[in-house]
């Protein structure tokens, strides 16, 4: 059994957060483990409605997510975040208020190509024709993690081999 952590997922829309967050979390449940995914997406139509994609409104996204996740962990669940995070001091505030120890980062390093070939909402066309703003890896900056625990490329694996990899560096 492995000790309960907080498992964030970083990376650009389309990179396979989600779908790996959940995964993980099944896998979790199916092993007797408590566990809860925080998404982005439905964050942000519920204790999250009030913000848009500002600089601003993502640090604050990113506060309340922390909180959550500390909160939950604390009580003996996992806690899997599936949020793009593009900003390196607002993921080393969820390392550090979280726990070292108690903290794993996955960079979903998926090519930007890759992501906007797969577009599940639409979001890169709509950027590229000018249609929507403040677009991570279009016209808003995402930056590169630089010490996550593990790097994750779902163009390259399957769903499986991930969260193999994932659960091998969880149990460290």
């Amino acid at each position: 059994m492995i000790n309960p952590k907080a498992i964030w997922f970083t990376g650009l829309s389309g990179a396979g957060k989600s779908t790996l967050a959940n995964a993980l979390a099944q896998a979790l449940i199916e092993n007797g483990q408590k566990a809860l995914v925080l998404d982005g997406d439905a964050l942000r139509m519920s204790i999250s409605h009030d913000l848009g994609f500002s600089d601003e409104d993502r640090a604050e996204q990113m506060r309340r997510v922390i909180a959550l996740a500390k909160s939950h962990l604390d009580e003996g669940a996992f806690v899997i975040t599936s949020l793009i995070s593009p900003f390196q001091k607002m993921r080393d505030l969820a390392r550090e208020t979280i726990g070292k120890e108690r903290f794993v980062e996955v960079y979903v390093n998926t090519p930007l190509i890759v992501c906007e070939e797969r577009d599940p909402k639409g979001l890169y066309r709509k950027a590229r024709l000018g249609l929507i703003r403040q677009m991570t890896g279009i016209d808003s900056a995402y930056e590169v993690p630089v010490n996550p625990e593990i790097i994750i490329n779902t163009s390259t694996k399957t769903i499986d081999q991930c969260l193999l990899d994932i659960l091998k560096v969880m149990k460290n």
